[in-house]
């Protein structure tokens, strides 16, 4: 993880993850801003743009005065972008250390 990321990014990096794993599912209440950023030690405003970006990208609908829900298809939609993410900007430099090393992906499958 990129240490100079912004904080709203990293927490929305989080709640993506919590959402994949299942954590929020579909139809579940995330955490109000004001509990997820005392759990999280965050500034609420802070918190507040990260929640905006799933509102933003339709991940999260809000019901005034209630809360804000994960939609259907958050999950899966999360884990596409996730995967496209990897494989652009994590896997060319891990597959170019794993050459550099002398690596075979073979090498990395289990024996059993």
């Amino acid at each position: 993880m990129n240490p100079n990321r912004p904080v709203y990014l990293k927490l929305r990096d989080q709640i993506a993850a919590a959402i994949i794993d299942g954590v929020y599912p579909e139809g579940a209440m995330l955490p109000s801003v004001r509990a997820l950023a005392a759990e999280q030690r965050a500034n609420p405003l802070t918190v507040a743009k990260a929640y905006q970006q799933f509102q933003n990208d339709g991940l999260v609908e809000v019901q005034r005065g209630v809360g804000m829900y994960v939609v259907r298809g958050a999950a899966e939609r999360l884990r596409a972008a996730e995967r496209e993410a990897f494989l652009r900007e994590e896997w060319p430099e891990i597959r170019n250390r794993m050459a550099r090393l002398g690596l075979d992906p073979a090498d990395l499958a289990p024996t059993s």
